[in-house]
């Protein structure tokens, strides 16, 4: 019996719906803005939804997350970053977690559009070197050097969050 267009479209919408918030949340680790987030998951799922027969037998996931983070840096070479938040910057915040995701939040945003995509995809999304260069188009050398670029430029803009003492100790729960 050949597949009907009603079980295709039922293959994607489970699809969405398991995936959906990890999607979501990579993203947002890309772009810093909520916002913009959702818009580049809903531009990607669409995106998805176009080419759905053609990519479901194989990792109709990692196909999205390559649509996400090069549009992500499409946008970025396109415009100028303005950032927008819910709270003002000066804000005090008492949760001590915060103040360290704030300082990776303000870290991430702080690196070019490339090596902010190489760290997501290489630390939250736990990417291999390879994997991470087939996801953004380029090769493994180029992955390499932008994580380093990354990493040694999060490490001056932000030292708090490589720090054993401080701030980093500060943060951890205490029984």
């Amino acid at each position: 019996m050949a597949p009907t267009a009603t079980d295709g479209r039922d293959g994607y919408v489970a699809f969405v719906e398991s995936h959906q918030h990890r999607l979501l949340r990579a993203a947002y680790l890309v772009c810093g803005n909520r916002h913009q987030a959702e818009d580049l998951l809903q531009d990607a799922l669409l995106k998805l939804a176009l080419r759905w027969s053609s990519v479901r037998e194989g990792d109709p996931a990692a196909y999205v997350r390559s649509i996400l983070y090069r549009d992500a840096v499409s946008w970025w070479r396109r415009r100028r970053r303005e950032w927008l938040s819910a709270q003002p910057p000066d804000q005090v915040t008492v949760d001590r977690d915060g103040a360290l995701r704030l300082a990776l939040h303000q870290a991430l945003g702080q690196l070019p559009p490339r090596q902010r995509a190489v760290v997501v995809l290489r630390y939250f999304e736990d990417l291999t070197e390879a994997a991470t260069a087939d996801v953004l188009g380029v090769s493994v050398g180029t992955v390499k050097s932008q994580c380093h670029d990354a990493l040694r430029r999060l490490r001056t803009v932000a030292p708090e969050l490589g720090r054993d003492d401080g701030l980093a100790s500060e943060m951890e729960v205490k029984p």
